[in-house]
């Protein structure tokens, strides 16, 4: 774990150059014991994959001080088990009717469309930083068979709800977006909502497994097909 200065009024605490599970579990708790001191001095406190950026009152707190203070507080910390943290199930219509790249996943992992959506839909998904938009959740990591890299030319607009893969990662469109990832399926589920605090009902410590589900009950949720 290193403290480095970001600006003068911000420091990042790095867990390590790589995604991983482990540094994963590192920044979910460093960013959880951050939190629970309710610091008014913290203006914010951002986790992304490998570290934490942390802005804080200048009035309050000096390069130097701030970094005696986290590093102090934070050289007992000991690493959470998040994995029976709040799961959410996310109720996905696979199909190449809405899933405009799901025959282009199969083809790059030379399996049938089934076994795509089978492989996407058997795991339970990290929430490993969000980003991008408002409950953007960057999810991961996709079974190795079906990793698939991101579009060469990405789309003006990718509807919301929109399931999609990039690399080894998959997420949600929470609203209607440009995107360069492979869109599988579509969920009505709201990955963002104004009426929340943090915007989204999805944290980094929640976990996502997609469910398949039919047309029928798709549009019975209110889906679209047409875009």
């Amino acid at each position: 774990m290193k403290i480095k200065i970001a600006s003068v009024d911000s420091v990042i605490i790095y867990f390590g150059e790589f995604i991983s599970k482990d540094i994963s579990n590192k920044v979910k708790s460093v960013y959880s014991y951050l939190k629970s001191l309710e610091n008014d001095s913290f203006i914010e406190i951002i986790p992304s994959y490998t570290s934490i950026l942390i802005k804080y009152d200048i009035l309050k707190y000096d390069i130097s001080s701030i970094t005696i203070f986290l590093k102090n507080e934070l050289k007992n910390i000991k690493n959470e088990d998040f994995s029976s943290n709040k799961l959410i199930v996310v109720d996905t219509f696979y199909s190449t009717e809405v899933g405009f790249d799901l025959q282009r996943v199969a083809l790059n992992a030379n399996i049938s469309i089934e076994e795509v959506i089978k492989i996407h839909s058997s795991k339970i998904y990290d929430v490993f930083t969000i980003g991008f938009l408002p409950g953007f959740a960057y999810l991961a990591s996709v079974d190795d068979k079906i990793i698939t890299p991101r579009l060469n030319s990405p789309r003006k607009k990718i509807p919301k709800g929109s399931v999609a893969i990039a690399d080894s990662q998959t997420a949600v469109y929470p609203c209607d977006s440009p995107g360069g990832w492979n869109i599988i399926g579509r969920t009505t589920f709201e990955f963002f909502d104004k009426s929340l605090e943090n915007l989204s009902p999805v944290c980094i410590n929640t976990q996502i497994k997609f469910n398949p589900i039919s047309k029928e009950e798709y549009t019975a949720q209110g889906g679209k097909i047409e875009f």
